[in-house]
């Protein structure tokens, strides 16, 4: 495989290494969220990302698909700067969500994070109610007031469809819910910060069918608010709820565009091998 970048909107291009050409959408041109520009992840001497270069577009869904160990949630992980927690990890290139250096010195990590919401592939509700796990991003920040606090439970819960099912019980513990709602409590307290981007890491793979349909289903609703960029395994997921979807192999973007386009019709021999299944 080269080290070319696809554009699926065109032919084959073969930027340089100190100044790769970006792959995007139409929609990205105009209002990129997160511009990844040459991006390397290294752990330790092991290189887990290899110069990704790509935009993706503001308050459309994005999916990163690949096997096992292909860099995709180590990418997502680079966004809100979660990698900072591995010590031996080091990052090079340049990485802007809507315009802003992640990566550039004095940037806030904690605004970063209160930017870029994240729910991970299993549900971790805190221990604590129902109500104190929505509002637990605006206590952190010192709002103690309770219309406030009020209002952004029962906002952050509509838009996470649990409101209804939840409303009785605001203040009873959160690990008495099922798995499914305790994944959409986190999405529910992930945007009580209304935050820019919604990072989601594998959300439905614990989850049974019903779950993960209501999971679907709100993410396709949640895109007219945020952008959401999600890590799958699951292809059908992908072409059910992704407008662009970026294919990733050891630590190589191989793909990006359209989820019609990459699935259908594929301008990457390797590609067509991942999405028919012949190989992955």
């Amino acid at each position: 495989m080269t080290n070319s970048v696809v554009d699926y909107a065109g032919p084959v291009a073969t930027p340089s290494r100190s100044n790769p050409a970006p792959v995007q959408s139409p929609s990205a041109v105009a209002m990129p969220a997160v511009e990844i520009r040459g991006l390397n992840c290294f752990y330790g001497t092991a290189q887990a990302l290899h110069n990704i270069t790509l935009n993706i577009p503001a308050r459309e869904v994005t999916a990163f698909i690949g096997p096992s160990g292909c860099g995709k949630s180590t990418l997502l992980r680079c966004l809100n700067r979660l990698n900072d927690l591995v010590d031996s990890c080091r990052i090079e290139g340049g990485l802007k969500i809507f315009g802003k250096d992640v990566y550039g010195p004095g940037h806030d990590v904690i605004t970063l994070r209160k930017r870029t919401g994240m729910v991970f592939q299993k549900a971790n509700p805190f221990p604590k109610t129902i109500f104190e796990n929505v509002v637990y991003p605006l206590r952190i920040d010192g709002v103690r007031d309770r219309a406030v606090l009020n209002e952004t439970a029962e906002r952050a819960l509509t838009s996470a469809a649990l409101w209804d099912e939840v409303k009785d019980r605001l203040h009873q513990s959160a690990l008495g819910l099922s798995g499914g709602q305790q994944q959409r409590l986190c999405i529910a307290r992930a945007i009580a910060a209304e935050p820019e981007v919604l990072l989601m890491d594998e959300p439905c793979s614990a989850l049974d069918p019903i779950a993960t349909a209501k999971i679907e289903a709100l993410i396709n609703t949640l895109r007219q608010q945020v952008t959401i960029v999600i890590v799958t395994h699951n292809m059908h997921q992908a072409m059910r709820v992704a407008d662009h979807t970026a294919l990733f192999y050891l630590g190589k973007l191989i793909e990006f565009g359209a989820t019609e386009q990459i699935f259908r019709n594929p301008q990457n021999k390797q590609t067509e091998d991942y999405v028919t299944g012949r190989f992955g």
